[in-house]
C-alpha cells in the first residue's frame, strides 16, 4: 500500500493553492484582492510559473477566486441571494406588487432581472405528476421556464409547472403575468397559498444548468421542489428551483408544532 502523501510531499502546485487558500480564509487575503502573477508566485515558492498557473487553477475550481481578462486574479467576494422560508410567501408582502425573487433581491440592494424562455404545454415529470396529481402520461401541464438573475448574475433556474386546464388562456401563459406574479393570478382562480412544502437536495448541475448559471468547475447546485398547497389543502403550483450553491443560501424561521 502507498501510504498518503503529507504536507511536504503534495505536489508543488497544491502546495502553493493550501497556502493561497489558508490566506483567503484568514483574511490575509481580503474578498477582491488581486492575486500575484503567475512569475511571482513561481518566484516566491521556488517554482515553474506552470505550477502556479495550476494552482490558480486549483483555486478558482474552488471557487476561491477568479480570473478578470487582462486584469489578473481575484479573490471572489462572497454574495448570497437568501431565498426565504415562510416570510417569502406572506400575504403581507402582496401589497408591495413585487414577486417573491424581486422582493427579496430589493431588500438585499441587488438589481433583479428574469428571463422567460419558454412557456409551453407538455407531458409533466413523474415528481412534478405525483405531486401536481395530474396525469403523468399526457401534455396535463403547462411549464413556465425561467432564469433568475442578480445584478446581472445567474442566481437560480425555476422551472414551474401548472395545470394545463387552468392555465390555458389566462395570464398564466404570458411572459409578464401582471401583479404579484402567477401567485396573483392563481389566486383570482381561486387557490389561496396557505402552505408550502420544499424538499430540498444537493447535486452537481447538468451540462445544460451549468452553462445558464455560469458555474465554475465543481461547483454544486441546491435543487428545491416546491409545492403550493390552497386553502382546501390541494396542491396547484410546483416549482423546481435549481440554485447556484455559491451565490444562495437558505434561511427557514418556522413555528415548532407544540402539538
Amino acid at each position: 500500500m502507498t501510504p498518503p502523501r503529507g504536507p511536504a510531499q503534495q505536489p508543488a502546485s497544491r502546495r502553493i493553492a493550501e497556502a493561497l487558500r489558508s490566506d483567503i480564509e484568514h483574511g490575509r487575503l481580503a474578498p477582491g484582492a488581486k492575486l500575484h502573477s503567475e512569475r511571482a508566485l513561481a518566484e516566491e515558492y521556488g517554482t515553474a510559473r506552470n505550477t502556479a498557473r495550476e494552482a490558480i487553477r486549483l483555486l478558482a475550481e474552488q471557487g476561491l477566486v477568479t480570473a478578470k481578462h487582462g486584469r489578473g486574479v481575484y479573490v471572489r467576494t462572497p454574495q448570497r441571494l437568501f431565498r426565504f422560508g415562510s416570510d417569502r410567501y406572506s400575504i403581507k408582502n402582496r401589497e408591495t406588487g413585487l414577486t417573491p425573487f424581486r422582493l427579496e433581491a430589493k431588500r438585499q440592494g441587488k438589481t433583479p432581472r428574469i428571463d422567460v424562455p419558454s412557456i409551453a404545454q407538455e407531458v409533466p415529470p413523474a415528481d412534478v405528476a405525483e405531486r401536481l396529481q395530474v396525469a403523468g402520461d399526457q401534455e396535463s401541464v403547462v411549464h413556465r421556464e425561467n432564469h433568475y438573475f442578480a445584478d446581472d448574475e445567474p442566481v437560480q433556474i425555476v422551472s414551474t409547472y401548472l395545470r394545463w386546464e387552468e392555465a390555458r388562456e389566462t395570464l398564466l401563459m404570458e411572459k409578464k403575468s401582471g401583479p404579484n406574479g402567477i401567485y396573483g393570478r392563481l389566486e383570482e382562480l381561486g387557490h389561496v397559498m396557505t402552505r408550502v412544502r420544499d424538499e430540498i437536495s444537493a447535486r452537481m448541475p447538468t451540462p445544460e444548468e451549468a452553462s445558464i448559471l455560469d458555474l465554475l468547475p465543481g461547483v454544486p447546485v441546491l435543487e428545491v421542489l416546491h409545492t403550493s398547497f390552497d386553502q382546501d389543502g390541494q396542491p396547484f403550483e410546483v416549482s423546481r428551483y435549481v440554485h447556484r450553491a455559491d451565490q444562495t443560501g437558505l434561511l427557514y424561521d418556522l413555528p415548532v408544532e407544540q402539538a
